[in-house]
C-alpha cells in the first residue's frame, strides 16, 4: 500500500475506523430503531456504565447474568459481585509482601465479574459495537459483525451481537483453549458458519487479519478490529479508568498517605492500558506495557510465540498510546503457565499458606486469575523492583479473566511439565523459580528514543500492510490526538440518548 494520503485525518476516522459523532445513513438508524423495539432493547450510555450508581436496577430485573439477555447490557462495568449482583465498589485483591515479595501493595481487580463471558473484553464489544448503531453505521438486520481477536474479545462480540439483535462473527486461532470453542458453540446460532479458526495460537495475529480482510469484501460483513477501533480506548480510558481509581482510593482510605506509582497491563489490543491515561493525569501513575518474553515485540522489536492467551502480539496496536507509556515488561509464559497450575492445585495453595504464610483470604482469590492476568501481576512485581519502590508505593492491574477459562490448558500443562500431576514439592520449586526472585531483567523504561522506536514498528502494519493513511498513523505520536479523542464520549452518549427515545416511540 502506498505510504503517502491525502485524506483528512478526521474522515479516515470516520471513513476507515468507524469513529463518526453523526447519524451516517438513516436507514440504517431506522432499521436499528425498529428491530429494538421489537426486541425491547435499550442501550446504556458509557457514563452510567463508568458509575452504575446511576443506573436503575430495574433495568437488570432478574436478568440470568450468565444468559444472552439484553438486560445484561446494564451490567456492562465493573460493579459485579459473582453472582451478578450490584456492589458497591469494584471486587478486587490487595497482594501482599508474602505473597509477591515486595514492600508494594499490588492491587488486582478482578474481571471476570463481567456478564456473560465472564471477562472484561465484553465492554471494549459493546464499546465498538454501541456507536456504529447508532450512528447508522452498522445495520443489525443485513450486517454481520466480524470480531477477530484471539478470544475473549470475540466471545465479548458474539455475546454483543447477540443481544443487539445482530449475527456475529467470531475470528480466532485454532489452538486457544478448548473452553472458548466450547463457550462459542453454545452462544453462536450456527457455529459452523459463525466461528472461523484460523492458523497458529496467541501470538498469529496477522492471520486473523488476513481473514478479516478477505471478509470485508462483503459490504455485509463490518470487521470489529479492536486493534483499531478507538471505541475500546475510549470505553477503557473512562470506565475502566474510573473504575480503578475508585479501587485505589477504597484502597488508600484504609492505608493514609499511600500513592498510586503504576499501572500494569498487558497490551493485547492495547484497550486496557488505556486507563493509564486517566490513572496518570489524576494520580500521576505510570503506565506499564507488559507483554510475552517469548515474542518481545516492544522490548526488542522480536518475535516468537507463546501462551499467555489474552496478549496478541508480533505488532503495535494502532490504539495504544505509545508516547505515554513508560515502562515495558516482558513475563515468560512458562511462569504464567506453571503458576496458573500452582494457583488452582490444592498442594499449590497448601504451600503458599503453610510455607509462604500467604493469608486464606488472598488464596481464595487465585480461582479468579487467568493467565494474563498472573502475567500483570507478575509484571507489577518486576514494575516494583525495577522502580524500587516501597510499602507506600500501590501498583494496581487488572485480572481479565478467571482459570475457569483454562482447564484444558492446566491439564495439558500438567502433563508436559509435572508428570500429570502437581505436588507439594513441585509447588515449592513454582515458588522458587517464578515468584521468589521475580526477574528484571527484560524490562526497560521508556525514553524518547524508545518510545519512537516502538510508535515507528507499527508503521508496518498499519500504513505498510492495513492501508492507514500516513496522516492519521502520525498524528498518533502527540497527546493531543489522545484527548482530542474523548469528545466522542460525551457525543456518544447523546446520541445514545436519542436512541433510545426513538426506540420508546416506535
Amino acid at each position: 500500500m502506498a505510504a503517502v494520503s491525502t485524506l483528512d485525518v478526521e474522515d479516515s476516522m470516520e471513513g476507515q475506523f468507524g469513529l463518526a459523532d453523526r447519524i451516517v445513513d438513516e436507514a440504517a438508524l431506522a432499521n436499528s430503531v425498529r428491530r429494538f423495539a421489537e426486541r425491547g432493547i435499550t442501550l446504556p450510555t458509557f457514563a452510567e456504565l463508568a458509575d452504575p450508581t446511576t443506573i436503575d436496577r430495574a433495568r437488570i430485573g432478574d436478568a440470568d447474568p450468565q444468559e444472552p439477555d439484553a438486560r445484561n447490557l446494564w451490567r456492562n462495568h465493573w460493579y459485579n459481585g459473582l453472582d451478578g449482583a450490584r456492589v458497591d465498589v469494584p471486587d478486587h485483591v490487595v497482594l501482599p509482601p508474602e505473597f509477591t515479595g515486595v514492600p508494594s501493595p499490588i492491587i488486582v481487580a478482578f474481571g471476570d465479574r463481567f456478564p456473560m463471558i465472564t471477562a472484561h473484553k465484553v465492554l471494549a464489544a459493546y464499546a465498538c459495537l454501541a456507536p456504529r448503531i447508532v450512528c447508522g453505521q452498522f445495520d443489525p438486520t443485513t450486517q454481520r459483525a466480524i470480531w477477530p481477536s484471539t478470544g475473549n474479545y470475540a466471545r465479548g462480540g458474539i455475546a454483543i451481537s447477540r443481544i443487539l439483535a445482530s449475527r456475529g462473527v467470531a475470528i480466532l486461532p485454532e489452538g486457544m483453549s478448548q473452553e472458548r470453542f466450547d463457550w462459542l458453540e453454545q452462544w453462536c446460532e450456527n457455529p459452523a458458519d459463525d466461528v472461523i479458526r484460523t492458523f497458529g495460537t496467541e501470538s498469529n495475529v496477522k492471520e486473523i487479519y488476513d481473514a478479516c480482510n478477505e471478509l470485508a469484501k462483503d459490504p455485509g460483513n463490518v470487521i470489529f478490529n479492536q486493534f483499531c477501533e478507538f471505541g475500546n480506548h475510549l470505553a477503557h480510558y473512562e470506565v475502566t479508568g474510573r473504575a480503578l481509581g475508585h479501587v485505589f482510593e477504597t484502597v488508600a482510605a484504609e492505608r493514609p498517605g499511600l500513592r498510586l506509582a503504576a499501572f500494569t497491563s498487558a497490551t493485547g489490543s492495547a484497550g486496557t492500558i488505556a486507563a493509564g491515561d486517566r490513572l496518570k493525569e489524576t494520580y500521576g501513575t505510570r503506565i506499564v506495557a507488559v507483554e510475552a518474553l517469548e515474542c518481545p515485540t516492544l522490548l526488542e522489536n522480536g518475535y516468537g510465540e507463546h501462551n499467555i492467551q489474552g496478549i496478541g502480539d508480533k505488532h503495535v496496536p494502532l490504539i495504544h498510546n505509545v508516547m505515554n507509556t513508560d515502562l515495558i515488561v516482558a513475563v515468560s509464559d512458562r511462569a504464567t503457565d506453571h503458576l496458573q497450575v500452582m494457583f488452582n492445585a490444592d498442594d499449590g495453595l497448601g504451600y503458599l499458606a503453610d510455607r509462604r504464610l500467604v493469608p486464606q483470604p488472598v488464596l481464595a482469590t487465585m480461582a479468579h486469575f487467568g493467565l494474563s492476568s498472573i502475567c500483570n501481576v507478575l509484571a507489577a512485581i518486576t514494575t516494583a523492583k525495577v522502580l524500587n519502590l516501597g510499602a507506600d508505593d500501590a501498583i494496581i492491574t487488572v485480572a481479565t479473566d478467571g482459570a475457569a477459562l483454562y482447564p484444558s490448558e492446566r491439564t495439558k500443562i500438567e502433563a508436559r511439565d509435572f508428570g500429570g500431576g502437581f505436588t507439594n514439592l513441585d509447588a515449592a520449586a513454582v515458588w522458587g523459580e517464578h515468584l521468589a526472585n521475580v526477574p528484571t531483567a527484560n524490562a526497560i523504561e521508556c525514553t524518547e528514543a524508545v518510545r519512537n522506536r516502538i510508535f515507528n514498528l507499527g508503521y508496518y502494519t498499519w500504513v505498510e500492510q492495513q492501508g492507514t493513511p500516513i496522516d492519521l498513523f502520525d498524528a498518533r505520536r502527540d497527546q493531543s490526538f489522545w484527548t482530542g479523542l474523548r469528545r466522542f464520549l460525551g457525543e456518544w452518549d447523546a446520541m445514545i440518548g436519542e436512541f433510545n427515545a426513538r426506540v420508546a416511540a416506535a
